[in-house]
């Protein structure tokens, strides 16, 4: 079943790229008392992800913040260390990065795909959301091949 508008999100546990290495983190606990900017990407260093997705939320972090975003956040079927080395190539410290390794918040959420045609194997969708305290109050999902909902500019006229 795929997460909705309204549903709070699963617990599962991520890990986040920190500077001091890979820090595991709940969900429950990550997403408690803020509002965060969250937006899914098929893989880093990805094309789509790593020339448009990434830089957009670069771009526009000032813009999320002033208008109520605590966090902005970014989850892909990646190890840690890849995120963490794609955020220091194309990200900023403004983003931070949530590693889903074995895509059990992507299989939790019901927002997986099928890459295995391009050597990809099972991913996350394309998607953003926002949420609040741990509670999905926006959700964009991309349809195959599309980006253009899951966008910070989309997103920037939801807040």
């Amino acid at each position: 079943m795929t997460i909705s508008v309204g549903d709070k999100l699963p617990e599962v546990t991520l890990v986040k790229a920190t500077a001091e290495g890979p820090q595991q983190v709940s969900s429950s606990e990550y997403f408690a008392g803020k509002k965060v900017a969250l937006f899914s990407v098929p893989g880093a260093f990805t094309p789509t992800c790593s020339a448009r997705h990434l830089p957009g939320y670069v771009e526009k972090a000032s813009e999320l913040k002033a208008k109520g975003v605590d966090e902005i956040a970014a989850t892909a079927v990646n190890d840690a260390f890849v995120m963490g080395a794609w955020n220091q190539a194309a990200g900023s410290e403004d983003i931070t990065m949530l590693a889903d390794g074995n895509g059990d918040f992507a299989e939790a959420i019901g927002l997986t795909m099928d890459g295995s045609g391009f050597g990809l194997g099972k991913r996350g969708q394309r998607w953003s959301a926002i949420v609040e305290d741990g509670v999905v109050k926006e959700l964009n999902v991309e349809a195959p091949g599309d980006f253009s909902v899951s966008s910070a500019e989309h997103m920037l006229g939801q807040l």
